[in-house]
């Protein structure tokens, strides 16, 4: 399940984990003009641990999702180009 709410700066999508087996954290992901941050509590430490990513490293990471196992750069219309030999 997921929610999705739009501030004034960000919006904001939290990631609600379901289902049988051990549960996880809420994930709540905040969309900037200029960054992604990824928050989730970590009751292990009692704090909110905090990744913040460049717009250019969430649409690399978006492309990644679905490519091969490899090394890539993206081009300058977004889609990914491996980079160097491919193994044989």
């Amino acid at each position: 399940m997921f929610s999705i709410e739009h501030e004034f700066d960000a919006t904001v999508v939290t990631l609600v984990d379901e289902g049988s087996s051990y549960l996880q954290e809420d994930v709540i992901v905040m969309g900037f003009e200029d960054c992604i941050t990824v928050e989730q509590y970590d009751p292990r430490t009692d704090k909110v641990q905090k990744i913040t990513l460049s717009m250019t490293q969430m649409r690399d990471l978006a492309a990644a999702i679905s490519l091969p196992e490899g090394v890539y750069v993206r081009d300058e219309d977004g889609e990914g180009e491996q980079d160097g030999d491919e193994e044989a």
